[in-house]
């Protein structure tokens, strides 16, 4: 069953620039962007940088680079505007101080002065006596002289959110119903001492004001629920929101050893897949694998297939496994579903520096374009291309050691002498007459095709593996070939 809302679905994605866009932070984003064009909603694309000493412009204009090459369009945020501008959280501070002061005089928030060695002695002795080692509300109900005792002492009080004394249920939905017991969610700070709001304030202040229906984010963030459900319900009591969102927690992604995958981990940076030459169609059809699923016969699909078949209540609130040989076999699948001159186009930032180790003026236009429907074939990642065509445009080919140890065996010189003289009188024009050249060679030394081919290969490309051989031979011409033999023959014989 569809889990349609009887509002205008507005989701958000707001992530922090802080280093590299990863993979999780991709899920979470195709999810909500998912959701909202499924229900024809609205996506606000948030930028949450409050946090001055970790956030920078580079990371800034990283996202949204990643967000264009992922194909995502928002509809209300950074470059485009919205009712709600402006869209980054460090132009919004004055909204935060604001909406704070009105927590303190409604008595929903309160001044806390202890300090982090008070907190933490008190937790300590908490946890000793087996007790919740959350704060314990000692600034909850402080008089006045206590007030002007801690302002002698020079001490900067935090703000503190005045949770309510009674559990918070709602129906995640992900996850079904939940419940926090009030000794599980503590007060909390929502301003630290110099005045600088938390996350545990602006996320949810501006999810209001932006009229969030629905907030779809990673399970760590699942015991912050709680916290910013009572939040919005004081934030309505004030006329500051119209209702309480709906919460879904996406599973957590596992990467090597069943660890969670962390940020900081190789295999979580997006900027690693697009350098390997991933499909921005590819990768997302993959990520949304990682705890949905199309359909039980099918995992290869496109964007606007998966737009219409997305669902919130099919999420499984189980972990997901991120599987790098799954995900570059879906992005292969992806490849051969390009059209032929959209691959060829694709293909070109890896046919070039720094990629190409060839000079530019020796890169064959005609040529590559000659053999890129055979390369689809063949390729996971599109920066494979680069090896497997530095034959055509490369003067000599690559000098691979182990290539020519595992393919010059004994009497390779004879066989290749032979299929040098039969490729020399075959018809070029036909890439089965080639093969049939080296296969007649081989008959006349006792070898099927298979072994007859790998001398021919590693004296023309450089390598045992490759592209179809004798398309490739074509297309490299019948001089270029020829001569590359006979430095193979030269080579064999000193």
């Amino acid at each position: 069953m569809s889990s349609v809302a009887s509002a205008p679905v507005r989701v958000r994605f707001c992530p922090s620039p802080t280093g590299n866009p990863h993979v999780g932070l991709v899920r979470t984003a195709l999810f909500n962007w998912a959701f909202a064009r499924h229900h024809g909603g609205t996506l606000v694309f948030r930028i949450e940088d409050t946090d001055a000493a970790r956030d920078s412009e580079e990371s800034y204009a990283q996202l949204l680079d990643s967000m264009r090459w992922l194909g995502f369009d928002w509809d209300e945020g950074p470059e485009i505007g919205g009712p709600h501008a402006p869209y980054r959280q460090s132009q919004r501070m004055d909204l935060y101080k604001d909406v704070a002061a009105k927590l303190l005089d409604a008595g929903h928030a309160y001044h806390c002065y202890c300090s982090q060695e008070e907190l933490d002695s008190r937790r300590e002795a908490a946890r000793a006596a087996g007790r919740p080692s959350g704060y314990d509300g000692h600034c909850r109900a402080l008089s006045a002289e206590r007030v002007a005792e801690y302002t002698a002492q020079g001490r900067e009080p935090i703000v503190r959110f005045r949770m309510p004394d009674e559990p918070i249920t709602f129906t995640d939905l992900v996850r079904g119903e939940m419940t926090f017991t009030p000794e599980n969610v503590p007060d909390y700070g929502i301003v630290r001492a110099n005045g600088a709001p938390l996350y545990t304030l602006v996320n949810p202040v501006d999810d209001a004001a932006m009229e969030i229906t629905h907030v779809l984010r990673g399970e760590d963030l699942l015991s912050s629920t709680p916290r910013q459900i009572a939040l919005y319900r004081a934030l309505i009591e004030l006329g500051l929101a119209q209702s309480v969102p709906e919460f879904g927690h996406l599973p957590y992604v596992m990467g090597e050893g069943n660890k969670k995958l962390s940020k900081r981990d190789p295999q979580a940076s997006l900027n690693l897949y697009r350098e390997r030459g991933f499909l921005p169609e590819g990768l997302l059809n993959y990520l949304s694998l990682l705890g949905w699923s199309f359909s039980a016969d099918q995992d290869v699909f496109g964007t606007a297939e998966l737009v219409e078949a997305f669902d919130i209540a099919d999420v499984n609130p189980n972990p997901a496994r991120f599987d790098l040989k799954k995900c570059e076999a879906i992005n292969a699948d992806h490849i051969r579903m390009l059209d032929v001159k959209d691959f060829t186009e694709r293909c070109r930032p890896w046919l070039a520096a720094p990629f190409a180790p060839w000079a530019p003026e020796d890169f064959d236009p005609a040529k590559w374009e000659a053999i890129a429907p055979h390369a689809q074939t063949r390729l996971k990642v599109l920066s494979e291309i680069t090896d497997n065509v530095d034959f055509l445009f490369l003067a000599e080919p690559v000098s691979d050691e182990a290539s020519w140890a595992k393919a010059m065996k004994e009497g390779s010189d004879a066989l290749l002498g032979t299929a040098r003289a039969k490729l020399a009188a075959a018809d070029w024009s036909s890439a089965e007459s080639l093969k049939e050249a080296v296969l007649a060679a081989g008959e006349e030394h006792g070898l099927k095709l298979g072994k007859a081919q790998a001398p021919v290969r590693v004296a023309v490309t450089g390598r045992t593996v490759g592209l179809p051989l004798f398309e490739s031979l074509e297309v490299l011409g019948k001089d270029t070939t020829l001569a590359r033999i006979d430095a193979a023959l030269a080579r064999l014989a000193a």
